[in-house]
């Protein structure tokens, strides 16, 4: 029996032709050197934390569930230790009242804000949903509202800090640094650890008492190092990205120093409570063993993204990270150049999903966002982009973004089925 040859009569049954399938088998090909490098980046993750779960002391009695108040949820307190053990943080609020990544950002910005502070993004242009939030875009309840001020401090040209301009903008109002790791619907390169606790490190020389705040979100585990540990006072993320190994069902977590996730805990419940109450649901197997899978399946989706940025790279799009740059979130970048390609790609990797693959994604106009945007997730949790996902907004320069799958085998599927598309539709002629 000849797995090869079945497997490609299954790729041909599935949709995907031989000559999309030999340009794909080509690329993967030259990656297997760096397809290892993933894997041991995994089994340190992986051990990071086994070590952490151990340490916390983690049994059986965490998966228990709980309902109510929720007071002394063992489950949920533990968890958060492990969390905080993972990042190498004093302490850790880990909750399924925490909606999503945005809701954990704006939870964290209204908790250590006050009125008449100032928040400071030295990243450019942050996420779409976060301009509601802070009232770059009007919005009932934005930071605005309640008299907190925002500047934003503007990349180089090459996607680096601007130090100068970061001190420039610095005052006795500022507050709170925050810096997005990922870049979001932008098309500038993702920042590094390094380039993270680089910038850090130059704040508070500047300002010593500002809290420096990272949105974490798609980079968990796909370094050795994550914000914490170059001197990020609070890292926040989404579980149904990276941290929620895809079995997580919702969630958020923030990460940092005991004083301010205090007052998360109080802007998340109510004042007085705090994390003493919020019950874990059901949820807590889900948590810890999405946690426990989390680096193994980052790393089948940094396979992918790397694989993705070498086939679109080989057919001349610009990608964002080069295929052959080191990797510091999951999200890959093309740029396709028209609403077409973009619905195309997008098409194609709903066909490639085992959930909804016989539904055809639209743009449309969703919330948060100042533009149609497509979104392609046949996904087993609504909205987790750790699975196999893509989306982009309809806009210039028509730059798709691709994220996830639980599998490395699941991504490679996608990736060629959205090159099975653009080829189809004649946007891609050369194989």
């Amino acid at each position: 029996m000849d797995l090869h040859v079945l497997t490609q009569e299954l790729y041909k049954e599935m949709g995907i032709s031989p000559k999309v399938s030999a340009f794909g088998e080509k690329i993967e090909e030259t990656l297997k050197e760096r397809f290892a490098d993933i894997d041991k980046m995994a089994e340190l993750n992986q051990l990071k934390v086994i070590h952490a779960m151990q340490e916390a002391r983690v049994n059986s009695e965490c998966f228990h569930y709980a309902s109510g108040y929720g007071y002394d949820d063992f489950g949920r307190d533990t968890l958060e230790q492990v969390y905080a053990n993972v990042f190498h943080t004093e302490d850790a609020l880990v909750r399924p009242q925490i909606t999503c990544g945005t809701h954990a950002l704006s939870l964290t910005l209204s908790a250590n804000l006050r009125p008449g502070d100032e928040l400071i993004s030295i990243a450019g242009k942050p996420y779409d949903t976060l301009e509601e939030v802070i009232g770059i875009r009007k919005s009932p309840g934005s930071l605005a509202e309640y008299g907190i001020t925002y500047k934003q401090v503007e990349l180089n040209p090459d996607g680096s800090f601007d130090y100068p301009a970061i001190e420039q903008a610095i005052s006795s109002k500022t507050k709170l640094i925050t810096i997005q790791r990922s870049k979001g619907y932008q098309t500038r390169p993702s920042f590094s650890v390094e380039q993270i606790g680089e910038a850090i490190a130059f704040v508070k020389k500047v300002k010593p008492e500002v809290i420096c705040m990272v949105d974490n979100c798609y980079g968990e585990f796909v370094e050795a190092r994550e914000p914490s540990d170059v001197g990020a006072d609070l890292v926040v993320g989404s579980l149904i990205k990276n941290p929620g190994g895809g079995l997580a069902p919702i969630g958020g977590y923030v990460a940092g120093r005991r004083d301010l996730i205090a007052q998360c805990a109080y802007r998340l419940t109510s004042p007085g409570l705090g994390k003493e109450v919020g019950a874990s649901l059901g949820v807590m197997q889900a948590f810890y063993q999405g946690l426990f899978l989390a680096p193994t399946v980052v790393a089948g989706a940094l396979k992918g993204a790397v694989f993705a940025a070498n086939i679109y790279e080989r057919l001349g799009y610009p990608v964002v990270p080069g295929g052959a740059e080191d990797r510091h979130d999951i999200i890959q970048a093309v740029e396709l150049g028209s609403a077409e390609a973009v619905i195309a790609f997008c098409k194609g990797i709903q066909a490639a999903a085992p959930v909804d693959s016989y539904v055809s994604p639209e743009p449309w106009a969703m919330p948060g966002y100042d533009s149609d945007v497509i979104m392609a997730a046949g996904a087993f949790v609504q909205g987790s982009s750790i699975e196999l996902s893509a989306d982009g907004p309809i806009k210039e320069p028509y730059a798709v973004y691709f994220q996830g799958g639980l599998t490395w085998e699941h991504a490679k599927f996608g990736i060629l089925m959205s090159l099975q598309k653009l080829w189809e539709a004649g946007i891609t002629k050369e194989l």
